[in-house]
């Protein structure tokens, strides 16, 4: 038992921290995008029309999510989760530290937000490949008593990583003027992330491979027809399970983004207010989101994923029309509480989703079908929240489009989760049974 609980430790320790580099990388970027890049990449526009074009290209990333959770996922499926996640690991933090050296528009011209693009689709194919292993690595490694509880943790490494990134972000604004990180302050984080990989390597090296992996790679061992290739098989027989955990990505993605991402260009170009007060919000929020994201995971485990989940849905609707009236109070208190409630909200969606993803699909299918479903969402959700938000706020002026679009989003995840059945105490073992025997 001993020996078990100390080998669910480590496959947690070394998935959440590879977790956490690789999202610190992709929300420096997201930071970046709402404070820098519109002017060191699109300088001859309109102050929000740069900012459209800066997370034109952050969506851009989540175009390339659902291919890299194609590829990912039908090769961690082949050959296991293990190689992949050094693989993801690599590709993420070489293109975080090349965008440390990018020349910027002043220097290359039109070819410099080319390479941006470039790069961020490496980005978000990397991403897209990523948060599958880590999550069912863990999930496949653990029991199903406590599958929600410990499967949450590589879930944490996304608020970890943003609250790493939005530290040193705001660590360099305190210490640097305008001048100086609009310049070159805002390349040293980039940097950064190739001393933050070689670390996540070197743990993430030393993570076994999952044994309900192992044990599905004997029993195929042991039929003569080759396998199918795992994305035919998901289409074809997890096709609702596809669907319900995109529409459960919907309210969790497009809140997570508009909180975290468009909440610094409400408060600096609407507002007027200084970048640091919507860097602060986001450090502390997503110190808030790191601690309760594992609560909701362990709830999970005592009533059910889909009452956890739905009870973020319903919340987060409702906290989406309180969030910018506290944000026009405009003092500190008010906007850290804006930021800090909705992320503890968020985090009742986002704590149990990886135990219930995961118990949605069997093993030779689970690392395919959990990504497809998962990066699939990002497109149409997360990755042009902050451009639809930013547009709706330049048209109307107003913040209450915004909250009537994330309150839409709330109503599609609420209707896929309620139509679920709930997987609680699924065995993944016995799921792979039923399986074969439905097949």
């Amino acid at each position: 038992m001993s020996s078990s609980r100390t080998s669910i430790k480590r496959v947690v320790g070394a998935s959440m921290i590879g977790t956490t580099v690789e999202w610190y990388d992709f929300f420096l970027y997201s930071s970046a995008a709402a404070l820098v890049f519109n002017t060191q990449f699109f300088p001859d526009t309109d102050p929000l029309v740069g900012t459209m074009l800066s997370f034109a290209t952050l969506a851009v990333g989540f175009i390339a999510r659902p291919l890299g959770g194609l590829v990912f996922g039908h090769y961690g499926d082949k050959i296991g989760r293990k190689k992949l996640l050094v693989l993801s690991l690599l590709l993420m933090g070489g293109a975080t530290f090349a965008m440390g050296l990018l020349p910027t528009y002043h220097t290359i011209g039109v070819a410099a937000p080319l390479l941006l693009v470039l790069l961020r689709l490496v980005q978000g194919f990397a991403v897209g490949g990523e948060w599958g292993g880590a999550v069912l690595i863990v999930s496949e490694h653990g029991d199903e008593r406590r599958r929600g509880f410990w499967a949450s943790w590589p879930q944490a490494g996304v608020p970890a990583g943003n609250l790493l990134a939005t530290a040193v972000l705001a660590f360099l604004a305190v210490v640097q003027s305008d001048e100086a990180f609009n310049s070159w302050g805002w390349r040293v984080p980039f940097l950064l992330s190739g001393l933050l990989v070689l670390i996540g390597m070197w743990i993430r090296m030393a993570v076994e491979e999952s044994p309900v992996f192992i044990e599905a790679v004997k029993k195929a061992g042991d039929k003569p027809a080759p396998e199918k290739a795992p994305i035919v098989s998901v289409f074809k027989k997890s096709w609702r399970e596809v669907l319900i955990a995109m529409g459960a990505r919907f309210a969790e993605n497009v809140s997570y983004y508009v909180i975290t991402a468009f909440v610094l260009v409400y408060l600096t170009t609407h507002l007027g207010l200084p970048k640091s007060l919507g860097l602060n919000a986001v450090l502390v929020g997503s110190a808030v989101h790191f601690i309760t994201i594992p609560m909701w995971g362990w709830l999970s485990d005592v009533i059910g994923r889909r009452t956890v989940y739905l009870f973020g849905t319903v919340s987060m609707l409702v906290w989406s029309f309180v969030f910018f009236p506290m944000l026009d109070g405009a003092s500190s208190w008010s906007t850290i509480g804006a930021v800090s409630v909705g992320l503890f909200l968020h985090g009742a969606m986002y704590g149990p989703q990886a135990a219930f993803f995961s118990e949605l699909f069997g093993t030779k299918v689970r690392y395919s079908g959990a990504s497809i479903g998962y990066q699939l969402a990002s497109i149409a959700a997360g990755g042009i929240a902050p451009l639809i938000a930013t547009a709706l706020l330049d048209s109307y002026g107003s913040s209450l489009p915004i909250s009537i679009y994330v309150a839409v989003t709330c109503v599609v995840t609420f209707i896929a989760v309620y139509v679920a059945k709930e997987t609680r105490g699924t065995s993944l073992a016995d799921h792979d049974r039923a399986e074969s025997v439905a097949a």
